[in-house]
């Protein structure tokens, strides 16, 4: 199965953490990071989605992070 996930974080080397961290695990970029001002919290945020190949086969019990 391909599952996906989208990670976000704020502007900050935890994203990039974050990022590294799931590449290391297996996943693959999937499109371009996008940025956005949180008016709430007063933060830029990052996101990146990111897929990969796993076994089994899909449902909506499957732990995306634990792949």
């Amino acid at each position: 199965m391909k599952v996906y996930r989208f990670l976000s974080e704020e502007d900050t080397s935890a994203f990039c953490h974050k990022v590294t961290d799931a590449l290391n695990k297996g996943w693959e970029l999937y499109g371009t990071p996008t940025q956005t001002w949180d008016h709430k919290a007063g933060v830029m945020r990052c996101g990146q989605a990111v897929i990969k190949d796993a076994p089994g086969t899909y449902s909506p019990d499957v732990k995306l992070g634990e792949q």
